[in-house]
């Protein structure tokens, strides 16, 4: 659970700013979307491994880039 002691002299506002920041660094909202609905374990792996097959595809599609420098798309200019 996210705890903030309210300091002397600090405002109300800023307590609130310091504990909205540590409730996002402990990922409850996160947390919440994942476990708002039942997954089925085969559709985790599933998910995961599309997930992965996205991820080297793009990866490969940098390091092309990185390689080579002209391989990069040429926007068209406006007239």
């Amino acid at each position: 659970m996210v705890e903030v002691q309210v300091r002397d002299k600090e405002s109300l506002e800023r307590a609130l700013r310091r504990f909205k920041k540590k409730w996002e660094r402990a990922g409850v909202l996160r947390e919440l979307r994942t476990n708002a609905f039942y997954i089925k374990p085969s559709d985790e792996k599933r998910e995961a491994k599309k997930k992965a097959v996205r991820r080297m595809a793009r990866n490969t599609r940098i390091e092309a880039l990185r390689n080579n420098p002209r391989a990069q798309r040429r926007r068209r200019k406006r007239k």
